[in-house]
């Protein structure tokens, strides 16, 4: 059989393979993390509180009468439109922070809130209610109730997302998101994040391991994630099925005649 005619047999799958490998180092997340490797970070201690947040704050303790004049009342909410079919939960009212960062909290009235976390804000209030002799044991719980991040752009299920608690990465939001499309740019993801009336921008490599450096790594309430399309989503835009065949085809004649013309001498 003919040495050319054997090697033409491996063209394709060397085709085959070289897309492959490109498509991999392009989608591919974290890719130049080595096995093994570790890489310090600064521990987030969770959000801070901002203008317009909603908090939750319960205060406990064993006796809970000493408590009650600190904890707002509690509301039932029903789902269903018929008797038969409705279903009865309660929930307590939430605090709004004030664009001073303020929140109007029973019996000490205005308390700064702005700037603190969820747990800085739980001590302090813990101490303060030990320090003026109001409980003697408090057990003060605070969270947030409106903790949102938008996903939008080449993900599966782009929209706006509540988080549980107060931390979540940016890789954690683009799985509740569904992750990217394959046309998604993973090179450069775009983070909108608005403090003080001012928004900054921030855009991170996630095929990078720098990533988990990067200070939008974990998300704040209402950061705007923002996927960008490749080039390759552009292009399908303005081709049709039957000319994008025809470069591949094009191009797998050009790479046999290369081929060829090299095997020949």
């Amino acid at each position: 059989m003919c040495p050319i005619k054997n090697s033409l047999k491996f063209i394709p799958l060397l085709c085959c393979m070289l897309v492959s490998c490109q498509t991999s180092k392009k989608t591919t997340y974290l890719q130049d993390a080595a096995e093994g490797s570790t890489h310090k970070r600064e521990i987030k201690q969770g959000v801070r509180f901002q203008p317009n947040d909603m908090l939750s704050i319960i205060v406990s303790c064993r006796r809970p009468e000493m408590a009650a004049p600190f904890n707002l009342p509690f509301v039932t909410t029903y789902a269903g439109t018929s008797t038969l079919l409705a279903s009865e939960a309660q929930t307590t009212l939430g605090y709004l922070v004030d664009m001073e960062g303020n929140i109007e909290f029973p019996v000490f009235g205005k308390i700064k809130v702005a700037g603190f976390t969820r747990t800085q804000l739980a001590e302090e209030l813990k101490q303060r209610l030990i320090r003026e002799d109001r409980v003697p044991d408090p057990i003060v719980t605070v969270e947030i109730m409106n903790f949102q991040v938008s996903v939008l752009g080449e993900v599966m299920a782009p929209g706006t997302f509540t988080v549980a608690g107060d931390r979540i990465t940016l890789l954690q939001a683009l799985g509740k998101a569904g992750d990217l499309t394959i046309y998604g740019k993973r090179s450069d993801v775009l983070v909108q994040r608005e403090a003080n009336g001012i928004a900054a921008y921030h855009r991170v490599d996630l095929r990078s391991v720098d990533l988990i450096h990067s200070p939008v790594y974990y998300l704040q309430q209402n950061d705007v994630v923002y996927v960008g399309a490749t080039n390759a989503r552009a292009a399908q835009s303005k081709i049709n099925e039957n000319r994008s065949l025809g470069m591949w085809l094009s191009l797998t004649s050009l790479l046999i005649s290369l081929s060829v013309i090299v095997l020949s001498k």
